[in-house]
């Protein structure tokens, strides 16, 4: 695989390795889309007890393992910006558990700003891609990404940075789609198919650059919109719309997504 990498910057066969790469790359996500759909189930959180669930992944990888936020007495981390906020999670078919969560918070005036807005706003570099500029119930921010400990157990994904689905940093470009954690593109894949349904067509996120990238591998086409900041970590501001994503995801996730639309369209 190393060998191909690169071959991918050699004059004229570097075309050809490209073509190869592309090939590994899509074969690897056709395996991981199967992976997933026999062993993980999207779920909408439409209950407060689902909602609690999401709660207890986010504050076990939040507070208790990279003490972003306080340690609640509850056991429950919340803010402001969950009373509009729709969450999903991902379950282990077989035990029944919760292997992660993700959020998407949306606007319905303008009393309901996101994160980004309140928090971050000066960062965004891009005076078109503002959320201002956008009609309130067409934007929204994607966020609390987190995967518990127990479900990090593969080699690949015991580094920094994958509690919140980011990728090994030593691990080489055609390698990442078969390392990246399977659950990350998951929990993304299930909030594209709910803003989708949702009719939201401009979605934000502060993520890492390096997560943006593997995103950008797998087909989820996020443009970063401004510098890196100091906001939980060195994330930078990042752009979507959603709409495309259907259209620039490699085969393997494509099937991947059209599963997860199908159980998710079942729950809403």
């Amino acid at each position: 695989m190393k060998l191909i990498q690169r071959a991918t910057n050699l004059p004229v066969i570097g075309v050809l390795a490209k073509k190869l790469q592309k090939m590994i790359a899509d074969r690897h996500a056709k395996s991981i889309a199967s992976h997933f759909s026999h062993y993980l189930q999207p779920c909408f959180a439409n209950t407060t007890e689902l909602e609690n669930e999401s709660f207890k992944i986010r504050h076990g990888v939040y507070c208790d393992e990279l003490h972003f936020e306080a340690p609640r007495e509850s056991g429950l981390e919340t803010d402001e910006f969950d009373e509009h906020a729709y969450h999903c999670l991902i379950q282990h078919k077989s035990r029944g558990t919760y292997a992660g969560t993700v959020r998407v918070i949306y606007s319905s005036g303008e009393d309901q700003v996101l994160p980004i807005e309140k928090y971050c706003q000066s960062a965004i570099g891009n005076e078109h891609l503002q959320p201002s500029r956008f009609e309130r119930h067409r934007i929204a921010e994607i966020s609390r990404l987190a995967v518990p400990a127990e479900f990090r157990r593969r080699s690949v994904d015991k580094h920094q940075g994958a509690a919140t689905g980011a990728i090994n940093m030593d691990i080489y470009s055609e390698q990442e789609l078969r390392c990246f954690p399977f659950i990350a593109v998951g929990l993304y894949l299930s909030a594209t198919s709910l803003v989708l349904q949702k009719g939201i067509d401009q979605c934000f996120v502060m993520m890492e650059p390096r997560l943006a990238r593997s995103l950008r591998f797998v087909g989820i086409p996020f443009e970063q919109i401004g510098p890196v900041v100091d906001y939980h970590g060195r994330r930078a501001p990042y752009h979507v719309n959603p709409n495309r994503i259907p259209e620039t995801l490699s085969p393997g996730f494509k099937q991947l997504l059209n599963s997860i639309n199908s159980e998710m369209l079942k729950q809403f």
